[in-house]
């Protein structure tokens, strides 16, 4: 396995999105990874790194989340990531989202159809937007916090998310119920991971749903999402055993009994 920069690491602070690419001579299909809203490719490291043990060619994109509206940010973001992924030599192309990067490609895809589009995977989509947005959005400071892009994710019909309609591609969609913040919890319906209510994930047309115990901030990095994640991408699927959590974190308190829902073994 090669690895290529394809341009210097840079913070979420920054002005230009970049990337950082891995190749994997072996595979024909790449994966591009999309970070959410105030966070940068940090997150989706151990989730590019498994997948690159996987044997694909990773493309972790960094972008300013901060820098304009979702329609300058997303042709920006998932351009790029495709454009990369085609310069490996890459057929099929994969995409692996946390939060607001879920949106980013619902919104480009639906702009520019993207022939080459493989399968996808949200961690915490706002899939219909999250009432935090709505709660707060008048609160002083918000805007400065979310960005132009993040007051687009409420959940009226003026939302981004209200406006994309189904999905028309083959789609994993992974929710969590656990939350490190119980303020902004409190203003969302449970269950929730402190961030987007599980009920709000969801979009017509997903082919699979599967709902964890982590928060919103540990999608990126938990070992269920991500042999979950693999298994998407692998068979268009999330593993069974993994899916009959959903019933019982559904009949817990997650946030007291936050390890019995990711009490499986690792998968092999």
């Amino acid at each position: 396995m090669v690895i290529a920069l394809a341009a210097s690491l840079i913070s979420a602070c920054a002005a230009e999105p970049r990337t950082e690419v891995v190749t994997s001579d072996s595979s024909s299909e790449c994966v591009v990874l999309l970070h959410g809203l105030n966070r940068s490719w940090r997150m989706m490291r151990p989730m590019a790194d498994a997948l690159q043990a996987a044997g694909y060619t990773t493309v972790n994109v960094d972008y300013p989340s901060q820098s304009g509206p979702i329609e300058e940010i997303a042709p920006l973001v998932v351009g790029l990531g495709l454009a990369r992924c085609r310069e490996t030599g890459a057929v099929r192309i994969h995409f692996v989202t946390h939060s607001l990067g879920g949106i980013l490609i619902r919104y480009q895809n639906k702009k520019a159809p993207i022939p080459d589009l493989g399968r996808v995977v949200m961690l915490g989509p706002p899939n219909q937007g999250s009432e935090i947005v709505d709660k707060t959005m008048d609160w002083p400071g918000a805007g400065w916090i979310s960005g132009a892009a993040g007051a687009q994710l409420g959940t009226g019909e003026d939302g981004i998310p209200a406006r994309l309609g189904p999905v028309n591609f083959e789609l994993g969609v992974i929710a969590g119920t656990g939350t490190i913040n119980v303020f902004a919890s409190a203003l969302l319906p449970n269950p929730d991971d402190g961030k987007v209510s599980v009920a709000r994930t969801q979009v017509e047309g997903m082919s699979d749903f599967l709902v964890v115990g982590n928060s919103h901030r540990y999608l990126t990095r938990s070992d269920i999402v991500i042999r979950n994640t693999k298994s998407f991408l692998r068979d268009g699927r999330f593993l069974a055993a993994d899916k009959a959590l959903m019933v019982h974190c559904d009949s817990i308190d997650a946030r007291q009994d936050n390890s019995a829902c990711q009490a499986l073994p690792p998968a092999q």
